[in-house]
This record gives C-alpha cells, structure tokens and sequence, in this order.
C-alpha cells in the first residue's frame, strides 16, 4: 500500500517532557487514518509535525516520499481544519473558502469555480453569500471543510473537528466526513479522543498513549484483538479477569449473567453477587462483585432486557462467557 507520509523514528519533546516518542508511522494513501488517544498522548503533536507548525526534536517525516522535516506548512500542500474553525468572520463563505486559492495566486474564474465545487461538495452551495455569524455550527464546520478541500491538497488533516458539535451533528458529520473522502479519494487524518468515532470513521486506526503508539490497524482488527490492557479499556471492554493462564478481558455485551443452573458450558465462569441493576429500556446493566486468581473484582454485564434474568442487589449469580468472546491479553 502507498505511503502519503511517513514518521521515520519521530520525537518531540519539550524541555524534560517528551509528547511523541520515537514512532514509526506509515499513511495509507486515499484511506482516512485516525490518531486516537486520551488527552496528552501526543496525537494532536503528531498532527501539527505533520502539518509543519512544529519541527520533530529527531527524526524525519516524509510526504509523497520526500523528505518534508523541514518543509514550512505552507509549502506542505496539505489542507488543514482546526477544532474552533478559525474562519474570517468578514468574509463572506465563499470568501472564506477562496481564502487559501488566492494566497495561492489561483485566477478568480478558477478560484470561482472550486469554490463552488467545494461548497456543493458539503451541501453549502447555496449560502455561499453569508457571513459565518449567519450559520449554526455545523454549517460553519463544512465551511472549514471546504476551504480545506479547495486548495486540493494532499493530505487533508482534521484536529478535533467535530467536538464543539451537539451528539446529533457529529453523528451526522461522521458520515459526511466519510462521504467526502469516499467521493474525493483524499488522504485524511483525523484527531480524536473519541473511540466511537474512530471506529466509525476510520479505515487505519492508530492508538497512542503518552507519546507511543500502542496499536494500529484497521478498527475490526483493534477491536477485535486488543494488544493489552490499556487498549482494551480505552475501547470500552471493562471486564478484567486474571486465569490461572493469564489477564483475559471480556466485554459486558458478550458476559452473560445466569441465576441457578445452567445448562451452558461457559469458557469462563464465575460466582458473584449483584451488587447494582441499571434498567435502560432495550438492555440491563448488572454489576457483579466476585473474584478472580488476583482477588476481589466488578464484573459488568450489559444484556438485552428481554433476555436477561430478574435479578437483585445481592443476588447470588453465576457471570460467564463463550471462548469466542474472551481475548487473550499481553501483560
């Protein structure tokens, strides 16, 4: 698979503190790669090495092949869009979108015509004439995005974009963003601490934690395979059990919660007590005290509410899970 950049033995620091670590990275080409990870894992200081606004501590990052460590931004050919938009609030939309053509020395019909390409891209064609304090939020990040996308660069990077949405919008904007790339054939970057939406978005998906990368892949393959702990929990498996052969994890959709007997032979079984139900309509969530080879745990089931057994506070149950549904963890 063709690179559109590269990160050779990359880090940054600043002063004692180091935000990347000495990461090899590769971009597909035409593919969205999101950087996913808590706050201060470095992925928005990858980003921003990326996009030439600081210069890596050591190593080197390549763009089409080529060398680009030291190449300013605005020779990087890449589009950019920031978490707060930074549109020019005297500008008109077409205006702003335009912006970057005519830094650029683009001629007005040509800049006319991108503009207007980019603008029916987003759906934005027709308030091309209106100021930005004139649109919702969302209207205004599609602006952002069209500017990006006119200069037609290389590599479209997103910081953070949707954060400043409502759940709704950037529910709708995930998908936006995924038909602008599917149409385009762009390489995107996307920054987010959002695992929903990485494993959404994403075609490669790389999970940092304090300046490493700790997994990358495409998201079924992240998921599906956590490669430790803390990749694991940051998605959401929450159940941590310790065998006689290792740290498993399960996630609380695939433990099953059984009162009395059962007739199914679980991989993984064990005793507890109810020590909280939570009624969500569609499922139960059950939390169960019990213990492991280590010790006292809380296990966390979420079951269907139409399958799950009436269970109490202080209920002695029984919580297992199928071989298919355990993953093997790396200590």
């Amino acid at each position: 698979m063709n690179a559109a950049a590269q990160f050779v033995s990359v880090s940054q620091r600043f002063g004692d503190f180091t935000a990347v670590d000495d990461i090899d990275l590769s971009i597909p080409a035409g593919k969205l790669t999101t950087l996913l990870g808590p706050s201060g894992c470095g992925k928005t200081t990858s980003l921003r090495m990326l996009a030439g606004y600081t210069r890596p501590t050591a190593g080197r990052i390549l763009i089409d092949g080529v060398d680009a460590t030291t190449t300013p931004p605005e020779k990087r050919g890449l589009g950019m869009v920031f978490q707060s938009y930074a549109l020019f609030p005297h500008m008109t939309v077409a205006e702003n979108v335009g912006y970057g053509l005519k830094l650029r020395g683009t001629s007005k019909d040509e800049r006319r015509t991108r503009v207007m390409e980019s603008l029916e891209l987003v759906g934005l064609a027709h308030l091309a004439s209106r100021k930005p304090r004139a649109l919702s939020g969302g209207q205004q990040q599609r602006v952002a995005l069209a500017r990006a996308i006119a200069i037609r660069p290389k590599l479209l990077l997103l910081d953070e974009p949707l954060s400043n949405l409502d759940a709704r919008l950037r529910v709708q904007m995930r998908t936006e963003i995924r038909r602008i790339q599917h149409e385009t054939g762009l390489t995107v970057v996307l920054v987010t601490h959002d695992q929903d939406e990485a494993l959404e978005m994403s075609d490669e998906m790389v999970l940092m934690r304090e300046g490493r990368i700790m997994q990358q892949g495409a998201p079924a393959d992240v998921f599906g395979a956590p490669a430790d702990r803390f990749v694991a929990d940051f998605l959401g498996y929450e159940n941590f059990v310790r065998t006689a052969s290792g740290l498993v994890t399960v996630r609380p959709e695939h433990l099953v919660v059984e009162t009395g007997s059962s007739e199914r032979q679980h991989a993984l079984a064990l005793p507890g007590t109810v020590t909280d139900v939570a009624y969500r309509g569609v499922d139960l969530l059950i939390t169960i005290a019990a213990h492991d080879e280590s010790g006292p745990i809380t296990l966390l089931s979420d079951m269907r509410a139409d399958g799950a057994p009436r269970v109490a506070v202080g209920d002695a149950v029984t919580a297992g899970a199928a071989r298919a549904h355990i993953v093997e963890l790396s200590e």
